[in-house]
């Protein structure tokens, strides 16, 4: 690690620790996410990850969100859990025509963050480093009206880029009608380039080949031009309790 992000490391800690925050549990690779999210400024990482704490023992008191606290978002069957790509990222894949709008948003919030920290999870090797990172497919294919939630994904979107900096390597779109691309410059306005950066609409063949080379084909599931199966989230079992450090 450079110096630089040594010192601003060391400062942060400093920081964190005047503000009644340990960081005790958590090594350099941690707190350098919050750090590159924020430009490196110790003093904007310190506040994202003290409501990052702060946020994490509301959401999820006992340290993970149970399968049973968001039975009715796994029984939609729209989210799956692949194997690592080429590059060792896990792949989730969404399919959105699956998804309606529901009226208990703590459910869909809870669902999105077990599906963020399992992915993450699946991840870690030996041991966690802090730095694990996740692509996402999102299908929209045989997306109508009634499966269109704006609100659900920008709520997802915010997770993501509040509570999980540098997590996300690649976010790729795939089969966006026209009905959606409204939706879409409408969420798109309230995101940060950080993350904008790492959305790739896929619009032609050139762009799924790409896609399918990132990704690997032996991860890729067949009806997306690779060879692996469609595995639901909920099948996947870890030999450690998922949780987002």
């Amino acid at each position: 690690m450079e110096n630089n992000a040594e010192m601003a490391i060391k400062q942060m800690r400093a920081l964190l620790q005047k503000m009644g925050t340990s960081t005790e549990k958590y090594g350099d690779e941690t707190l350098l996410r919050f750090l590159t999210a924020r430009s490196m400024n110790p003093e904007k990482a310190s506040k994202m990850f003290a409501d990052w704490e702060k946020w994490r023992a509301e959401i999820a008191p006992s340290g993970c969100i149970e399968e049973d606290e968001i039975s009715a978002e796994l029984e939609a069957h729209k989210a799956f859990l692949q194997l690592p790509s080429k590059d060792g990222y896990p792949l989730v894949v969404l399919q959105a025509c699956k998804h309606f709008h529901t009226n208990d948003q703590l459910q869909f919030k809870k669902f999105i963050v077990h599906m963020l920290d399992k992915t993450l999870s699946s991840a870690v090797k030996d041991k966690e480093t802090g730095s694990e990172k996740m692509v996402f497919l999102v299908d929209l294919q045989h997306l109508g009206l009634k499966n269109i939630d704006a609100n659900g994904f920008l709520a997802g979107f915010q997770l993501l880029q509040s509570y999980y900096p540098e997590r996300l390597v690649r976010l790729y779109f795939l089969s966006m009608p026209w009905i959606f691309v409204g939706v879409w410059k409408m969420i798109s306005a309230f995101l940060e380039k950080a993350i904008l950066d790492k959305v790739v609409i896929v619009k032609n063949e050139k762009q799924r080949k790409e896609m399918i080379e990132e990704i690997g084909e032996e991860v890729l599931p067949e009806c997306y031009g690779g060879l692996a199966k469609l595995t639901l989230i909920q099948d996947v079992k870890l030999s450690h309790q998922p949780a987002e450090k």
